[in-house]
């Protein structure tokens, strides 16, 4: 039977993106197009993804007026499905917000936007945590009344080290100031009063999260990919273990290694939880193994395929076949496939070099198992692929690349606990 023709569309031109478009080349041979407000240098050069720049794309309302009118001159084929995917924080909140708008002339997953509010803000998020009995770590809540003269109007319920992060992602985003990073670890009050102090004179106005910072290093880490079904039907989910992470300020906590692993506790608990809420589309968790109560505290959830993603296409569960396979063909759901540890696909992804991890990954038995997979061969990256290859693109990515070394000598510190 002779499948549907589609275009895949893809939103944003960063990582994730280019993760995306290799997963549509590799499974179907196409080519991908994007929009973006910016070119940003992981889809710059590439013959597997044309980029679109379109000045103030990322925002209300050149994004709805922009598809609309695409829809109307370019995307009118009866006969083709136009795939809309949604690659960063923003462009999914947008994607939610004008559902009703786009409907009728995209194909798209995309949560409604009063359950997407919720998901997102992680004062909101914590509360759906409390209401579904998932872990989560001791919190407190802190709003902008709450900073008088510089300083917290009250203790905060945890000891040093505590950790800080913004509830409102997408806000923070456009809030710059001395010492801005993606999230905080604070080891004294001092530190963070002045952090405080400064977030909000620059302008933020949401709560920001104060959490007790959970032991340990980077190893301690999961990450949760899944993707629910039209239908409601939980089509894959695939636990990675990052083993890395960015120490740079702006993006502090963005994995740069992850291996494959499993846990079916892990798995069952997310699982009864989406499709509780009606969730559809790709999610993201971020967790952390807390050894002192033996349990996987969650920290957010992204509406999306997260930025290091890839490293599900890369060992054998590839994220353009499950979005296409539900909105483009409309595949009948049999059931849930699980990524295992030791499936024979199971790769070693690389967001770095390879010396970089070596020298700065936590050694343990994890390492040791990444190590046994390099050394065969199994590994791979986003952004480095055989088939899109040009001069122009292989030394940006280089550079890229090599950008870390430097990054990681400058930023990097043991986070031991």
């Amino acid at each position: 039977m002779e499948q549907q023709p589609f275009v895949p569309i893809l939103l944003g031109s960063d990582m994730n993106v280019y993760g995306m478009a290799r997963a549509f080349y590799e499974e179907y041979g196409m080519k991908s197009t994007a929009y973006a407000s910016f070119q940003l240098a992981p889809t710059k050069y590439s013959k597997i993804v044309d980029v679109h720049v379109i000045a103030g794309f990322d925002q209300d309302p050149v994004f709805s007026e922009k598809l609309l009118e695409l829809a109307k001159s370019k995307y009118n084929d009866p006969s083709i499905k136009y795939l809309l995917v949604a690659c960063g924080d923003g462009y999914a909140e947008l994607l939610s917000q004008h559902k009703e708008d786009l409907k009728d002339y995209y194909v798209f997953a995309a949560n409604d936007y009063s359950l997407f509010e919720k998901l997102i803000n992680k004062v909101s998020f914590y509360d759906i945590c409390e209401k579904y009995q998932l872990p989560y770590p001791k919190t407190l809540i802190i709003t902008k009344d709450m900073v008088v003269e510089g300083k917290l109007n009250q203790d905060l319920p945890f000891d040093f080290p505590v950790a800080l992060k913004p509830a409102n992602s997408v806000e923070w985003l456009s809030v710059d100031f001395e010492g801005r990073k993606k999230a905080f670890i604070i080891d004294n009050l001092t530190e963070f009063n002045t952090i405080l102090d400064r977030l909000y004179k620059a302008g933020y106005k949401s709560e920001m999260i104060a959490q007790d910072f959970i032991p340990g290093d980077d190893s301690n880490m999961r990450v949760l990919n899944a993707y629910v079904d039209q239908k409601g039907n939980t089509r894959f989910m695939f636990l990675g273990h990052p083993l890395l992470e960015d120490p740079a300020p702006a993006a502090v906590g963005n994995y740069v290694v992850i291996v494959p692993d499993e846990n079916d506790e892990i798995y069952q608990t997310i699982k009864n939880f989406l499709e509780k809420i009606d969730y559809v589309g790709f999610a993201n968790f971020d967790m952390k193994y807390d050894r002192r109560d033996g349990q996987y505290k969650l920290f957010e959830i992204n509406l999306r395929q997260g930025r290091s993603s890839f490293f599900v296409t890369l060992s054998g569960f590839n994220l353009a076949k499950y979005v296409t396979e539900d909105l483009v063909f409309n595949s009948v759901f049999r059931e849930t496939e699980y990524g295992r540890k030791e499936n024979p696909n199971a790769k070693v992804w690389l967001g770095v070099p390879k010396k970089v991890f070596r020298k700065y990954a936590k050694d343990n038995a994890d390492k040791q198992y990444a190590e046994k997979l390099i050394k065969e061969g199994r590994y791979g990256t986003t952004l480095f692929y055989e088939k899109d290859s040009s001069i122009r693109r292989y030394v940006l990515m280089k550079y890229a690349f090599h950008n870390y070394v430097t990054g990681f000598k400058k930023y990097f510190s043991e986070k031991e606990g």
